[in-house]
């Protein structure tokens, strides 16, 4: 479930990495994974130890996968020299917690100079560490957060305090308190967002990798080609369904991406899509996945503990906006079918359902234990090891089956050297994906470390309560308004951070003035800024997901970000629709929870359609035009101008279901 990264199978270039350097990556990984497993399943650990010793093995394998480059890109003794200082300062960083951890807590806020010596290279380490495995942009928030709490007349940089507005100025602090804020306490680097990297992130990212592995992928694939590909446009909706289910797994809206769209974005463009349109819409319908129950992406889990609910809730409260987001995608996709006259593939280039289910079906046991283990409150960490368990146990039941049954009757002769082989590649395929499970929650849990030092920031400055008064003065008190400064903050910090950080950053600072000065639901504001930090994905300039299909489908990489952004308008829309309709998510009468849905998924179905200009036929201009207004009518929290929109946009729809069918009965006695 990381969200970043370019590579679905293992991020990090191989190509700097001598064998002795790939030797040690996978043994720190595997052994960050063995370690992720005993303490989910077998021996709970402190708070201070899970997280120090979680952060040291993810900076390890940072500064291993993540190398500095010499000049002209060749490695030199100087670029050895700074990694392997670096590697010094991940030890020490964990090390340090994990071996003095009682004598720091009893002299909590009297710290010692080895205590602020340490701090300092800590923040340094981590800083340097989510440069190499996030990006610039995330380092450079977080320097910025570390000199805006040094400036006022009482930090170490007092002069830079003059240059702040009058409304973000403070008193300044020194380098032991601030230091002692990141560092030594709850509220930094060791903070929430990194005690839930360091438990239930990792542990559903390394059952993502188990499913990888071992071939979930193309079986969802499969399943949703089995599912869909004989309608009109059947690749494109087989792309929405299995990035649907893939991402779900994933996570990640790029690996989401890279992974299906290798499949889906070629056949999208033998089958007559252009290949903008079928890489805009594998990029809109991956991006989905973060939303999509049961496991979303890493900020469901932050969600969760931000809001003090039972993780269970806040992904039975996501089922329904998540099913909207798809429908819509999947009413974008139809509509460009029926628009350019395009046809489903044929039944024998298809696989068959019985087939894809007989092959594959064990793949669905880990998953419905995992939901099964989540409707009984267990914990998440803990949901997620049997989750594991379950995928190994299937795995060698699977190999059991054939060993007993399937060789024999194939005629196959297994033999004690066969035998060995088959057990030697299942063992290969097992230290995989521990490999593979921990390199893939590098870039998220570096990211998550890094928010620590905003988080730490925020609240020793109280920026936070300074944004929401910003955000009150800006936006007038008009909720509508101060939605899209959310929104267009979700961007801008998109561009350089991955989704969990953008979450993470923006809640911090948003959150107390959507709830406190907005009264909108807590649950509510956090599913807005969540939904909100999507964005990035799937718009330009910086739309990452787009760029990766455009990359497969070989367009260019600016109209295919367009078109994903187009295809993805669910991510604007649906989040208004909780905020101004919030009894979809906080739950009611059943009629006014029917009634909601409907007037939801007839506006946004409504919007797909005034956009393309198509539904049954083609939609004249003035039609279109009236649309607007009618969308937006079943936004407001109104029964009677609900009412009214519901009623335009039935109007219009069937209006244009009947041009459709004269049309046809035109064309019926032309011919």
């Amino acid at each position: 479930m990381s969200d970043s990264g370019t590579s679905p199978i293992i991020p990090g270039s191989q190509a700097n990495h001598s064998r002795p350097v790939l030797w040690l990556i996978t043994l720190v990984a595997v052994g960050l994974s063995l370690f992720q497993l005993y303490s989910a399943g077998i021996q709970p650990l402190g708070l201070f130890y899970q997280r120090s010793i979680h952060l040291m093995l993810i900076m390890m394998l940072a500064f291993l996968m993540f190398p500095l480059p010499g000049p002209k890109h060749d490695r030199g003794p100087i670029s050895g020299l700074v990694d392997a200082v670096f590697l010094c300062g991940a030890l020490v960083t964990g090390g340090y917690l994990v071996l003095f951890l009682d004598e720091i807590i009893n002299r909590a806020g009297f710290w010692s100079q080895a205590d602020i010596v340490i701090g300092c290279i800590a923040t340094v380490t981590v800083l340097e560490a989510a440069r190499r495995a996030v990006g610039l942009g995330m380092t450079i928030i977080g320097m910025v957060a570390i000199l805006y709490a040094f400036a006022g007349p009482r930090g170490e940089l007092p002069w830079l305090g003059q240059f702040l507005p009058g409304i973000l100025e403070h008193r300044g602090y020194n380098l032991d308190r601030l230091v002692g804020q990141l560092y030594l306490g709850q509220e930094g680097i060791f903070g929430l967002p990194m005690g839930v990297a360091a438990t239930y992130i990792f542990i559903f990212v390394l059952f993502g990798a188990f499913l990888e592995i071992t071939g979930a992928g193309k079986f969802f694939i499969d399943l949703a080609y089995a599912a869909t590909g004989r309608q009109r446009g059947g690749p494109a909706k087989a792309a929405v369904i299995a990035s649907a289910g893939m991402g779900s797994i994933s996570g990640s809206a790029i690996a989401n991406v890279v992974t299906t769209g290798a499949f889906t974005i070629p056949l999208m463009k033998r089958l007559g899509y252009k290949p903008h349109q079928a890489g805009g819409i594998e990029a809109a319908a991956s991006t989905g996945g973060q939303i999509m129950p049961p496991l979303m992406g890493a900020g469901a889990f932050l969600i969760a503990e931000y809001t003090r609910m039972p993780y269970l809730d806040v992904v039975k409260v996501s089922i329904l906006p998540a099913i909207m987001y798809f429908a819509t995608v999947y009413l974008f996709v139809h509509i460009i079918a029926l628009k350019q006259g395009m046809q489903g593939l044929a039944k024998s280039e298809l696989p068959q359902m019985r087939d894809v289910m007989g092959a594959g079906w064990h793949f669905l046991l880990p998953l419905l234990v995992l939901v099964w283990l989540l409707a009984m409150n267990m914990s998440p960490m803990r949901v997620g090891y049997y989750a594991i368990l379950t995928m190994l146990a299937v795995a060698v039941l699977r190999f059991a089956v054939w060993f007993l049954f399937i060789a024999p009757r194939e005629g196959q002769r297994v033999t004690a050297e066969t035998l060995g082989e088959a057990l030697k590649a299942g063992l290969i395929k097992l230290v995989g994906g521990l490999e593979l499970g921990a390199r893939n929650a590098v870039a998220v849990s570096m990211a998550c470390a890094v928010a620590g030092i905003i988080v730490g920031v925020v609240g020793l400055t109280g920026l936070g309560l300074k944004f929401s008064s910003m955000m009150m003065a800006f936006s007038g008190g008009n909720l509508l308004l101060a939605l899209v400064m959310v929104l267009l903050a979700s961007l801008v910090l998109g561009m350089g951070l991955p989704v969990t950080a953008s979450y993470i950053v923006l809640i911090v600072l948003v959150g107390p003035a959507l709830t406190a000065e907005f009264g909108v639901p807590l649950l509510i504001a956090h599913l807005v800024v969540f939904w909100y930090s999507q964005d990035s994905n799937v718009t330009p300039p910086i739309a990452l997901a787009g760029f990766a299909g455009a990359a497969i489908a070989g367009s260019k990489p600016m109209d295919t970000g367009f078109q994903a952004w187009k295809f993805a308008k669910g991510l604007y829309l649906i989040p208004l629709f909780m905020v101004y309709n919030p009894e979809i998510i906080m739950g009611g009468p059943l009629p006014v929870l029917v009634w909601t849905a409907f007037i939801g998924f007839l506006a946004l179905g409504a919007f797909a359609a005034a956009l393309e200009g198509y539904l049954f036929t083609w939609m004249s201009w003035p039609l279109r035009l009236v649309l607007l207004p009618a969308i937006a009518a079943a936004f407001y929290p109104d029964l009677m101008v609900e009412v009214a929109g519901v009623a335009v946009m039935a109007l219009a729809l069937a209006g244009n279901w009947l041009a459709s069918r004269r049309e046809a009965g035109l064309s019926g006695r032309t011919g």
